[in-house]
């Protein structure tokens, strides 16, 4: 049976490849679901897979040596996800990356990616713009705690992912602030009280 889904979503994501690598890329990504609390990366883990979320909620997350969990990133649909550190620096994980709800994606071995690049000129512009987002993304988070309060740092969050404020817990979202959940709760009063 011919999965329309996977096509449409890796004929997005390699646009600019040739009908043959286009066609390497579509049989190489497999689907995989992830049942809630399920990790796809493990810390320590060097497998370098890349995954587009069709469905579902992943954060990423570290572990403190106190045994403190640290939320760095939440991950929605149409998000492409993956192990910076693997990716990037070729190290080991140093991030979990947990499904907070039933999640399905499609995944494909980044190796496999590198070589249909290192084919295609095209591409090769492309890849250096992903690793320039991904910079680019590191960066905003790091100006943002530098020059944002908290106050406005959620509201920043609240614009950018309208549609996952109610469906990621409190405590992830707090953390990811870096601010405590009973902060994001005074927080919240005051936009309320503002709004009236």
């Amino acid at each position: 049976m011919i999965d329309f889904e996977k096509i449409k979503i890796l004929y997005q994501f390699g646009k600019n490849l040739n009908s043959n690598d286009l066609k390497v890329l579509i049989n190489s990504a497999k689907k995989v679901s992830f049942s809630t609390n399920e990790n796809l990366i493990n810390e320590g883990e060097t497998k370098k897979e890349i995954y587009f979320i069709t469905k579902g909620l992943v954060r990423a997350y570290i572990n403190t040596e106190k045994g403190d969990e640290i939320t760095s990133e939440i991950y929605q649909e149409n998000k492409v996800l993956a192990s910076k550190d693997i990716i990037l620096f070729n190290r080991p994980s140093r991030f979990n990356f947990e499904a907070l709800e039933d999640t399905q994606a499609y995944f494909i071995d980044f190796s496999l990616m590198e070589q249909i690049i290192s084919n295609n000129i095209k591409l090769q512009e492309s890849r250096k713009q992903i690793y320039q987002n991904i910079l680019k993304d590191s960066l905003f988070r790091l100006d943002s705690f530098i020059l944002l309060t908290p106050e406005e740092r959620y509201l920043e969050f609240v614009k950018e992912n309208p549609n996952i404020i109610n469906r990621v817990p409190n405590k992830y979202i707090a953390n990811l602030l870096g601010i405590t959940p009973v902060s994001l709760s005074r927080i919240r009063k005051r936009i309320v009280t503002k709004k009236k």
